[in-house]
């Protein structure tokens, strides 16, 4: 027996999808660091797997896996993949994706972009969460040349720090560190970031349970929220640029953030019982 899959991306954040409407695929955190070994496995930021809906507002429910094994509660370049490609499938423009974390609207462009309504920023220090109550808009932690940052959780907890030159932060050195932080109790994404225009910024990120990606959309999201808190930026429309290319987040005035974006599909492919054994 073998199980196909999909190699999608959105900007370079990469993904092995798996269609499990149909069939049951009891992976186990071991085989998700199995697949996502890009020697001996596949290779991914995170593994998707696509499984029916629990709510019946939703089209599909989305599970999510980080590289460790661990779950995660939204990833909106994922979220854009499988928008694309459930919503082509099915012949529509619009659906709606469960994942842990709530429910996204999407909606697919006839110019290949995806926009999903990410739903709203969470910006209380219970729901970010941190260990102490604080004002999330200057969290009281730090590690080198990283502090002062402004806590986001957008389904998963995001620490965002705004710095002269994102590109010069060692990013493998304080990420980790700030990541595993006791003052965040289920670790963090961290963020970096430069103001380069009146609504643009620059942002590398590190995530939680995977490390240094091209992109990260609920990073973005969660730094476009922040950059407009701080008044960085003008208006609600930010242009963040990662390492992948762009993204276009919008914080509307209910306090949901939109994202949209680019999405590719690189290439079909089997696992096969040598790689997840008794799995299959």
């Amino acid at each position: 027996m073998t199980i196909p899959f999909l190699k999608m991306h959105g900007l370079g954040n990469d993904f092995v999808v798996i269609d499990a409407r149909t069939r049951s695929v009891p992976l186990t955190a071991a085989h998700a660091r199995a697949i996502g070994d890009r020697r001996r496995g596949v290779g991914f930021d995170q593994l998707i797997l696509i499984e029916p809906p629990q709510d019946p507002a939703a089209d599909i429910f989305m599970r999510i896996l980080n590289p460790d094994g661990s779950e995660a509660g939204a990833c909106g370049n994922a979220t854009r993949c499988v928008a694309s490609l459930v919503g082509t499938g099915l012949g529509r423009d619009e659906l709606v994706i469960q994942t842990i974390a709530g429910l996204l609207r999407c909606w697919l462009h006839e110019d290949g972009t995806v926009t999903v309504d990410m739903g709203p920023a969470r910006l209380d220090w219970q729901q970010i969460p941190v260990a102490e109550a604080c004002d999330t808009l200057h969290l009281p932690v730090s590690a080198g040349p990283l502090s002062d940052g402004v806590g986001v959780n957008m389904g998963n907890p995001h620490a965002v720090h705004f710095v002269p030159d994102a590109e010069a932060v060692d990013l493998t050195l304080w990420g980790p560190q700030l990541e595993r932080h006791p003052f965040f109790p289920t670790r963090a994404n961290i963020e970096v970031v430069s103001v380069t225009g009146p609504a643009s910024v620059r942002m590398r990120v590190w995530e939680r349970g995977a490390g240094i990606t091209d992109a990260c959309g609920s990073g973005a999201c969660a730094v476009g929220v922040a950059a407009i808190r701080r008044g960085l930026v003008q208006g609600r429309r930010v242009a963040v640029t990662l390492d992948g290319g762009v993204l276009l987040i919008e914080w509307r005035d209910d306090g949901h953030v939109l994202m949209t974006g680019p999405v590719a599909t690189s290439f079909a492919g089997t696992l096969g019982p040598e790689l997840l054994g008794e799995a299959l």
